[in-house]
């Protein structure tokens, strides 16, 4: 009697093997969603007008940044712990503004790093109704997708502050063209993180690193 009460008790406190395949299941899910959501986000564009500023180590490079980037925003989703900025004043959005005429890289990582930011900064700033806004949009996303596969294959480069808060923000305003489009302007929140990683790269970049 004392026996069958035992494997009676051992088998009450075992684990569910149902719920063990049904919790594996479910992060295999979320992760799965987290990667075709990146890939998405940077999969590559033609954007009218604009010369090709890519090569075929620039689309390597764009294959390798979804699989490095899908693996991040996974994480991320899981729970990981976020690093806070510090405030920024957010500005006013803008419906009128001088549209750039200097799209894509120069492979100098200062320049190109201060233009994408200055690029990005306008893009955060553009309100509803924004002149050109689904045409600014298109340009910010292959600018912002191919100064990351370009410079992240360079560890010199890559270890840099300000390459990896630009790399961030860069993830977030892609997230933000994959979600809404690029007609939608950015919500008070996201716009509010963003001008306050523009701040930490601008200083960055000014320090040399």
């Amino acid at each position: 009697i004392v026996a069958t009460d035992s494997r009676r008790t051992k088998r009450h406190h075992s684990t569910n093997p149902r719920q063990t395949i049904k919790d594996k299941m479910v992060k295999t899910s979320l992760i799965l969603a987290a990667t075709m959501a990146v890939a998405s986000a940077f999969s590559p564009m033609q954007v009218p007008n604009q010369p090709a500023t890519s090569s075929t180590q620039l689309e390597a490079g764009r294959r390798n940044f979804v699989k490095s980037v899908a693996a991040t925003t996974a994480a991320a989703i899981l729970g990981l712990p976020q690093i806070a900025s510090a405030a920024v004043e957010v500005p006013s959005q803008v419906t009128t503004y001088p549209f750039p005429d200097n799209w894509g890289l120069t492979f100098k990582y200062d320049e190109d790093a201060a233009k994408v930011r200055e690029h990005m900064y306008l893009a955060t700033t553009l309100g509803k109704g924004a002149e050109r806004m689904e045409d600014y949009g298109k340009n910010m996303k292959k600018e912002m997708v191919d100064f990351v596969s370009y410079y992240r294959r360079f560890p010199k480069v890559a270890g840099k502050p300000s390459f990896s808060t630009l790399y961030t923000a860069i993830n977030v305003l892609a997230g933000h063209y994959t979600s809404y489009g690029f007609k939608y302007p950015l919500p008070e929140k996201r716009r509010k993180r963003l001008y306050q990683e523009y701040a930490e790269i601008a200083k960055s970049l000014k320090r040399g690193r």
